[in-house]
């Protein structure tokens, strides 16, 4: 496991929450694929990102999803590699990805929220990030 984590980069550590959200109802939604294609696409953090690691983080989420206790090691990783000040981004591309087909599955919310505990993320700054994704993702 500590080769896998001095191989990834904070964008990496990004990419894997997202597919992590994504993949926590075993339901991968293409509306959920095309939201990480476009925070990938437009978001600053990912300016010098190299598209085609999307492939090798997600089949590395998958592979530690298939262990025991692969949640935790994923988290490991994230807290390893990931700068604190990107937690509560982390988060927020957790939030977009699950509210992107218009609404959270059981699966999801547990994940966010063991996301929010595992990052420290403030449950107020939570809550702010929450409303926006929800926001977002709202139809008419």
């Amino acid at each position: 496991m500590t080769d896998i984590s001095h191989s990834l980069s904070p964008q990496d550590c990004l990419v894997a929450v997202m597919i992590a959200i994504c993949v926590s109802d075993e339901s991968i939604k293409t509306t959920e694929l095309l939201t990480i294609e476009r925070i990938v696409n437009h978001l600053p953090v990912f300016a010098d990102f190299d598209q085609d690691r999307i492939r090798q983080v997600s089949e590395i989420v998958f592979d530690l999803f298939a262990e025991e206790d692969g949640l935790d090691a994923l988290f490991g990783l994230v807290r390893d590699s990931l700068p604190e000040k990107l937690f509560e981004t982390a988060y927020a591309m957790a939030c977009d990805v699950a509210a992107a087909d218009g609404h959270i599955e059981e699966p999801e919310l547990r994940l966010l929220e063991e996301i929010r505990y595992e990052l420290n993320v403030d449950r107020l700054h939570a809550a702010a990030i929450e409303r926006g994704a929800r926001a977002r993702h709202t139809t008419l």
